[in-house]
């Protein structure tokens, strides 16, 4: 292809092969312009469902037009090649700054808010990216962030447009057919994408949420040994925080990235713009040396987001402590503040009720080790603050579906806090076991006979 001309684009050389095709640097030789071609393989030329996919593709990122998202500029066939001319970035991708260590903490919140700058822009516009990576985020040269590469978008309910009613008929249909199908780079995929399950535009800003982890960490905060592993990473484990990674990042910056990872859809934002404004917020926060506190209504949005996923049986306690307490403050008040009784009895319930509450996560976590040390190849139970750590003699997939299993049901009866997160270790010798319990935190061990030891702290 190198050498040849298309239409009135000059092909010069190869920039990267993907899924979809492979991207050329060429020349418009009409506008004098470098851009960069991307072509449909010749061998899948024939096959109508990628050529569809092809084209839709173009105009999905056509219907977009913001800075933070690279500009097409044309779509044609040529002899039977398809190719989309597009804008050629200029620069450096987020995983080169990485790996090159180029990346200090604003830096990273930067380039994270303009990418989610432009997906609230796409998916305002009915378009979900769905595979957003560390490999398509460019940095140009002046720091401008361009998101790359909408091979994988996926149209939903767009309202207007320059898609046409047949090309979204057209769309959804192939939209469909794919349900089920894993698509997307694993370590970046959304627990949904990473089950073959349907997306939506919060599947995009869970795959922000890793990039910007992996930015302000230099560490992927999902991996396994397999694709299966990370599969399941992905799909059920808890990352560590980053503050764990580096202990100087603002506390405010790991609440962005904890909602952005949470496994629930709807635990995460509701949209990218939503998440550009809180990093901004972060950007303030850092800038000028004052931490804010979280905002009453954020708080109580985050209650209320997490007593609406518990278990029935754990909301009904805080109902009828609810209603009882409304009950009492009624009749002290209707008694016109003359009954003692009443008044005692409503403060040693509310004394109840905090106490309640106060060792709920205690209480949470002695139910997780209940049921963990069950498993015949569990060793010890450790906890260090929000993170457990269990040692087995042997992790196999089962031992992480139940334990993660485990864990996300205790995650699921937490009404206020951060999540509980949990790491199976299989690698400690009798040494680093040993270090691991002289410590504080130790939930259960299981002693050398098979008897079980008492929990100390």
């Amino acid at each position: 292809m190198v050498g040849r001309t298309l239409k009135h684009y000059r092909v010069e050389s190869t920039l990267g092969r993907g899924g979809m095709g492979v991207v050329y640097r060429a020349v418009d030789t009409r506008l004098g312009r470098p851009v960069a071609l991307k072509v449909l393989p010749e061998e899948l030329s024939l096959d109508a469902d990628r050529k569809r996919r092809f084209l839709l593709e173009a105009k999905a990122a056509c219907a977009v037009n913001h800075p933070a998202i690279a500009q097409v500029y044309d779509v044609d066939d040529a002899d039977g090649v398809l190719f989309i001319a597009m804008e050629l970035v200029e620069g450096r991708t987020v995983r080169d700054l990485v790996q090159g260590r180029e990346l200090d903490v604003l830096g990273a919140i930067e380039i994270a808010r303009q990418v989610a700058g432009g997906l609230a822009k796409a998916h305002e516009a009915g378009i979900v990216h769905r595979d957003v990576k560390a490999e398509n985020v460019m940095v140009t040269p002046d720091g401008h962030a361009k998101l790359l590469d909408f091979g994988l978008a996926k149209l939903r309910v767009p309202d207007s447009g320059p898609i046409g009613a047949d090309d979204r008929s057209r769309m959804e249909t192939i939209a469909g057919t794919q349900a089920g199908m894993v698509l997307g780079t694993l370590r970046y995929m959304s627990p949904e994408q990473a089950r073959g399950r349907e997306v939506d535009h919060r599947s995009d800003l869970f795959s922000l949420g890793v990039v910007l982890y992996e930015m302000v960490t230099g560490e992927a905060p999902f991996t396994g040994d397999s694709p299966v592993d990370t599969l399941h990473a992905v799909a059920f484990e808890e990352t560590r925080p980053i503050t764990a990674i580096r202990p100087n990042l603002p506390p405010s910056l790991q609440r962005v990235v904890t909602r952005c990872l949470r496994k629930r859809p709807e635990d995460r934002y509701p949209d990218a713009r939503e998440l550009a404004a809180d990093l901004r917020t972060v950007q303030r926060e850092i800038e000028s040396g004052v931490s804010g506190a979280v905002p009453l209504v954020a708080r109580v949005k985050e209650g209320l987001r997490a007593f609406r996923g518990a278990a029935p049986s754990d909301k009904l306690v805080p109902i009828l402590a609810a209603v009882l307490v409304v009950v009492l403050v009624l009749a002290v008040v209707l008694a016109g503040g003359e009954s003692v009784p009443g008044t005692i009895l409503l403060g040693v319930l509310g004394l109840y009720v905090y106490r309640w509450f106060r060792h709920r996560r205690r209480r949470l976590l002695r139910r997780f080790t209940e049921r963990t040390r069950k498993l015949p190849e569990v060793r010890a139970i450790v906890a260090a603050e929000r993170h457990v750590t269990v040692v087995v003699d042997r992790a196999v997939a089962s031992t992480f579906v139940r334990i993660n299993a485990t864990l996300e049901r205790v995650n699921r009866r937490l009404f206020f806090g951060e999540p509980f997160t949990v790491s199976v270790r299989d690698d400690l010798d009798a040494a680093g076991l040993r270090a691991l319990l002289v410590g504080p935190g130790v939930l259960w061990v299981r002693e050398p006979d098979g008897a079980v030891s008492g929990r100390r702290s």
